[in-house]
């Protein structure tokens, strides 16, 4: 079984992001819990950033000997120095080193030439590999780079001796056919020489989709964040990747080393440090991943979970499903809701409940268990049965 390695970017370009700043506390409190995840490197920064950058990795070096921690650095001596330094306490250091290769950088960005950029990526990755044998070269905005540039300059820096070639969809530009023919070239170019890795972003919601089509076409690194946190629309999600290889395990027969019932709880404590959540419609880990309000797909779920669900909450941290009772709800659902309540209902109860529940929740989004205690208590007093068992309830605090 082909192995596939997770990278954790969300304390370096995740973090880099609007809003999404924390303090060295914060970072070693998410590096915590990006360990237990089970991510394979763990970057943790950019060290010339600034001083707080710097500190967040010396500090995650410590804290965690045992982690793979990588430190970004551009590809000049400074840098690298710098990277270096923060990195001096890890036992398995990585100096992630890059510049970018497409000319459209190079010209309004760089202002360099081609053979200006490939000088500058051989010499960043011999200097790096003066204080480690892990070094990781990135062709910023590979997606589009000139392919016989892309593959000259992948050729020169694994001959310096970088053991990790990043090719990144920096801008979110490329699509997954296309992307996958890319990094399958590279994959042949380099064979077992270096790990080929991917660094997707998300500007047109196709991170995750070309991360795994890179996968499959031989990439054996993936750097994603949580809740596909990053640069302007963000990276490939993390649990989406991990999740899709999981699930769909027919068609990606790989595996990583993500302990996926952590992957709720590492969503949720990145928001807390954060100032925004994932939507609620977000895959794996948003609000209503897990959330069923619509008739059909309540009484389905309540005949059998798999009915609508792909993979149990459990499997990926999350407390419990829930069903929504709003205007699309069925009887199924709402007799089933009533019945947690403490009550046992008549089918002409459950009728008229219907009736009287799907008249308000026209007009409000959703009902509250309070709500529909009060409903039910007012149909038993108004239409008694002999039928009905019991009226105890509880309610929730």
């Amino acid at each position: 079984m082909s192995r596939v390695y997770i990278f954790d970017t969300t304390l370096r370009d995740g973090e880099q992001s609007p809003g999404c700043s924390m303090t060295t506390p914060e970072k070693l409190k998410m590096a915590g819990q990006l360990v237990d995840l089970g991510v394979d490197v763990l970057e943790a920064g950019f060290p010339i950033a600034s001083d707080g950058d710097y500190e967040a990795v010396d500090a995650v070096s410590r804290q965690f000997p045992w982690v793979q921690v990588a430190a970004l650095a551009r590809a000049c001596t400074l840098d690298i120095e710098r990277a270096a330094s923060a990195l001096q306490h890890a036992k398995r250091p990585r100096i992630h080193t890059f510049i970018a290769t497409s000319d459209i950088h190079l010209k309004y960005k760089l202002k360099k030439s081609r053979q200006e950029v490939l000088d500058s990526a051989v010499a960043a990755v011999a200097l790096a590999r003066n204080y480690t044998d892990d070094v990781e070269f990135s062709a910023e905005d590979a997606t589009r780079t000139e392919l016989e540039y892309l593959e000259e300059i992948c050729q020169a820096v694994v001959e310096a001796g970088a053991r990790t070639v990043n090719l990144p969809d920096t801008v979110g530009y490329s699509v997954p056919d296309e992307y996958a023919e890319l990094i399958g070239r590279i994959v042949t170019l380099l064979g077992d020489r270096a790990v080929v890795s991917v660094h997707c972003h998300d500007d047109l919601g196709l991170a995750v989709a070309n991360s795994l089509a890179a996968v499959r076409a031989g990439a054996r690194q993936v750097e994603c964040t949580i809740n596909g946190i990053g640069e302007r629309a963000g990276n490939a999600a993390l649990e989406e990747v991990v999740m899709a290889i999981k699930i769909r395990h027919d068609r990606l027969p790989y595996e990583t080393n993500i302990h996926s019932e952590k992957l709720f709880g590492a969503s949720q404590m990145l928001t807390h440090f954060i100032t925004f959540g994932p939507q609620p419609n977000k895959a794996i880990v948003g609000e209503n991943a897990f959330a069923h309000e619509a008739g059909i797909h309540q009484d389905g779920y309540l005949k059998n979970p798999s009915t609508y669900e792909i993979m149990s909450p459990a499997s990926v941290g999350v407390p419990e499903s829930r069903i929504v009772l709003g205007k699309h709800s069925g009887r199924h659902a709402l007799k089933k809701r009533a019945e947690d309540l403490g009550f046992q209902l008549t089918r002409a109860q459950v009728e008229e409940l219907y009736t009287r529940f799907t008249h308000i929740a026209d007009n409000k989004k959703g009902l509250r268990n309070e709500e529909i205690i009060a409903l039910v208590k007012e149909i038993i007093a108004a239409h008694p049965a002999t039928e009905t068992l019991s009226v105890q309830y509880t309610v929730a605090k």
